[in-house]
C-alpha cells in the first residue's frame, strides 16, 4: 500500500503487528476499547448504543486532561457527549441511522451547507451498483470527501486550540469502511500494481460453522434495501481486484489525512512529551474464503494495525514487536503514562513496559468477541467458541495459517479442542466475576443477538439452550 505518513510515523514509533480487536464490528470493538471492558461485561455486543457506560476518557477528564474526539467514535446516542469536552462529530457515510430519526451529524452539516447530500442511495440510482463490490471514486470535491472533513476539521482544531491543561485528542477516520471510495488520484495510483489473491478453498465453508454460509447470504441479500450490501456469489477474480485496488486507495486517502493532522500538531509543537497511538478497529475480509465484510473471527476481521509513537523522555519505543497485543490495551496504557491509575475494571493491561524497557512479559492469548462467538487465540491455535452451539471452529496456525481447514470435531484434535475451551471458559468466567460489580452510568438500552440451531445467523433470534458434549 502507498501509506507515507503511517511509514513514517512506524520508523519513528513502535509498531504491533499482532495487535487484536476486542470485538468482530466497528461498534462492539470500540466500545470495548473505550471502556476498557470486554462485550459480554457491557452487553455491547454488536451494533449497541454505549454512551451510557463509564470509559477511560472520563477518567482523563476527571486528571484534568482536555478530551476532545473529532471523527467517527460510533457511540450512540449521536450526540452524547461521551465525557468528551468537545466533539466534531462523524458517523459512517450511511443514511440508515438517519432514517431512524436520529439528528444529522456534522459532515452531514458541513455537506448541506455546501449544497452537497450524502451519496448512499447508489444501490437504488445505479443500475451497475452490484457489479462495483462497493468500490466507488469519491465522485464529489475533495474537501467534501468525511475523511477530508476529518482530517481538515482536526488540523484547524489543532492550529487554533488555547488553553495550558494537558491534551487527550482522539481524532476518527471513518476509512476504510465501506464504500470504498478513495480520492480519484489514489485510485490512479495503484493502476499498475498487483494485488494479493484472496484466500479461497473449494468448499471450505462447508466444513464451517453455517453462520458463515449464512453471514454470506444476508450481506447479499442486503443489497435490496441498503446500499452497503454486496453479493460474495457473484464476483470473478477481476471483481475481486478491483474491490481490493479501492479499498487499498481509501487506505492511501486516509494516509494522507493522518499526514495532515501529523502536520497540525508539528506546527504547534504538540508532538513533544506526547504519546500518539494509531490503531483501527476492526480489519476486512475482502474476498477471503469468498466472503466479505467482518462479524466472523478471521484474522483478517480480528488482526488491527497498531503503530505507538512515544515522544516523551527516555522513550526504548521503537522498532516492531510480534508479541500478541489487543486494544484493550490502549486505554491502561495512555492512563499509566498519564500517572493515573487505572482502574480495576479494565480488562486490558498496559504495555508501558515495551516503550519505556521495550519488552515486558508476553500474554499467551488475545481474544474476540460478537454476540455468542468468542475467539481465543495463541500464536499456534485459534479457537473459536460459539455459545449454546455444537458447532465451532479450531486452526492450527502454524500448519494454516490461512485458516481455510477447520480442526474442530476432528479426533486427532480433540485433546487441543478441549484443552482450548477450558481456556476460554476459564477467561469468560474470571471476567464476569471481575467486573461483577460495574455499574452503567444509564439505562440497559441494548440487547443481546442470540442464534438458533435451526437458523443459525450472527443476529438471530433467542437460542433453544440444549445441552452440549463440551
Amino acid at each position: 500500500m502507498v501509506t507515507p505518513h503511517m511509514d513514517r510515523l512506524a520508523a519513528k514509533g513502535l509498531s504491533l503487528p499482532n495487535t487484536f480487536c476486542p470485538g468482530a464490528t466497528c461498534i462492539a470493538s470500540r466500545a470495548a476499547m473505550f471502556t476498557g471492558m470486554y462485550p459480554h461485561n457491557t452487553g455491547v455486543c454488536s451494533f449497541d448504543d454505549w454512551a451510557h457506560h463509564r470509559t477511560w476518557v472520563q477518567d482523563l477528564a476527571d486528571a484534568g486532561y482536555w478530551c476532545t474526539n473529532i471523527g467517527k467514535m460510533h457511540m450512540g446516542p449521536v450526540r452524547a457527549s461521551g465525557w468528551f469536552h468537545e466533539r466534531v462529530v462523524v458517523e459512517n457515510p450511511t443514511k440508515g441511522y438517519l432514517k431512524s430519526g436520529r439528528d444529522d451529524d456534522d459532515w452531514g452539516r458541513f455537506l448541506s451547507h455546501h449544497g452537497a447530500e450524502r451519496p448512499n442511495d447508489r444501490h437504488l440510482t445505479d443500475p451497475d451498483w452490484r457489479e462495483k463490490y462497493q468500490g466507488a471514486v469519491w465522485h464529489l470535491e475533495e474537501h467534501l470527501h468525511s475523511d477530508v472533513c476529518i482530517a481538515d476539521a482536526a488540523a484547524s482544531w489543532i492550529r487554533s486550540h488555547q488553553g495550558d491543561r494537558p491534551l487527550f485528542l482522539q481524532v476518527g477516520f471513518t476509512g476504510p469502511h465501506e464504500p470504498w471510495d478513495p480520492l480519484p488520484r489514489h485510485l490512479e495510483l495503484y493502476d499498475d500494481r498487483p494485488m494479493p489473491k484472496p484466500i479461497v478453498r473449494d468448499g471450505e465453508l462447508s466444513e464451517k460453522p453455517p453462520q458463515h454460509e449464512t453471514h454470506k447470504r444476508r450481506i447479499a441479500d442486503a443489497l435490496a434495501n441498503h446500499e452497503s450490501g454486496i453479493d460474495m456469489y457473484s464476483p470473478d477474480v477481476d471483481d475481486i481486484e478491483r474491490m481490493r485496488r479501492h479499498y487499498y486507495a481509501k487506505v492511501t486517502t486516509v494516509d494522507e489525512q493522518l499526514g495532515k493532522v501529523m502536520a497540525a500538531l508539528e506546527e504547534r509543537a504538540c508532538l513533544e512529551n506526547s504519546l500518539l497511538v494509531f490503531c483501527s478497529d476492526h480489519g476486512e475480509l475482502l474476498g477471503d474464503h469468498t466472503l466479505a465484510y467482518k462479524w466472523l473471527m478471521y484474522d483478517q476481521v480480528t488482526n488491527v494495525a497498531m503503530i505507538i509513537c512515544d515522544r516523551r523522555a527516555g522513550s526504548a519505543a521503537q522498532g516492531e514487536s510480534q508479541d500478541l497485543m489487543s486494544l484493550m490495551d490502549v486505554g491502561p496504557t495512555l492512563l499509566e503514562a498519564a500517572g493515573i491509575e487505572i482502574p480495576t475494571r479494565l480488562e486490558g493491561r498496559s504495555i508501558e513496559a515495551y516503550l519505556k524497557e521495550g519488552q515486558t512479559t508476553p500474554r499467551d492469548f488475545v481474544y474476540c468477541e460478537d454476540n455468542f462467538q468468542i475467539m481465543m487465540r495463541s500464536t499456534t491455535h485459534k479457537l473459536v467458541y460459539y455459545i449454546g452451539q455444537a458447532e465451532g471452529e479450531l486452526y492450527d496456525l502454524q500448519a494454516d495459517p490461512g485458516e481455510q481447514v477447520n480442526l474442530w470435531g476432528v479426533a486427532q484434535h480433540t485433546d487441543v479442542q478441549r484443552q482450548l475451551i477450558d481456556q476460554v471458559l476459564l477467561w469468560l468466567a474470571a471476567s464476569n466475576y471481575y467486573n461483577a460489580g460495574y455499574k452503567q452510568q444509564g439505562p440497559p438500552i441494548y440487547k443481546r443477538n442470540w442464534p438458533t440451531p435451526e437458523a443459525p445467523s450472527l443476529t438471530g433470534p433467542p437460542i433453544d439452550r440444549r445441552p452440549l458434549d463440551l
